[in-house]
């Protein structure tokens, strides 16, 4: 391997695992914002660098199996009680857990990611004005094969846990979703699985 190769993969490297402290230690749930404060500690602001979501997750998977295993697989059986809960309360609208909870890889201060399938977004919303649950929105850009598409998204809190939920349209089931064009497809997990995993816990 050439010696630039061989350094710029060392860095990145570095950037993973100092991203994955980060998240683990200080809360930080957002790769990107993780990425972005490992590189600049290490100096070093060039995105060529940086690693990819997936090299982060190996390596907070690693930190938290070192130093937080006990803590970590409580929070996670935590997280993932609180999200069949909120599924079965959204099961209208075909949730899918994804991301840190479904993975494994959450740490003490995750929130829970999950998907909606349906061709009422705007039913979702109401659910949750109905249910008297305070709400943030905004809009997240996802790959949907190889279309790009905005999707709504809804933020809110619970006592057990902080929600993420993103809304898609029912034909977006039959499509690998990405969280960028050249990302891996998001795995995503329906209510059966979840149940299962907490029963074998």
């Amino acid at each position: 391997m050439p010696r630039d190769q061989a350094a710029n993969r060392q860095m990145r490297q570095r950037i993973a695992h100092l991203a994955a402290r980060l998240m683990a230690q200080d809360g930080i749930d957002d790769f990107a914002l993780a990425k972005r404060k490992a590189a600049r500690q290490v100096g070093a602001p060039d995105t060529r660098n940086l690693p990819d979501n997936e090299e982060v997750e190996e390596a907070l998977r690693e930190y938290q199996h070192i130093y937080q295993a006990d803590e970590q697989a409580e929070r996670v059986v935590e997280l993932r009680r609180a999200a069949l809960e909120m599924m079965d309360a959204l099961s209208a609208f075909d949730p899918h857990l994804v991301g840190p909870v479904l993975s494994g890889s959450a740490g003490r201060y995750a929130e829970i990611d999950l998907h909606l399938f349906t061709d009422s977004a705007k039913e979702v919303e109401l659910f949750l004005i109905n249910r008297g649950i305070p709400f943030r929105t905004r809009e997240n850009r996802y790959w949907s094969g190889d279309e790009p598409r905005q999707v709504p998204s809804y933020e809110f809190e619970t006592d057990a846990a902080r929600f993420n939920v993103a809304v898609f349209e029912v034909r977006d089931l039959r499509q690998p979703l990405r969280a960028t064009h050249e990302g891996r497809p998001i795995e995503r997990a329906r209510r059966a699985w979840l149940a299962n995993q907490l029963s074998a816990a």
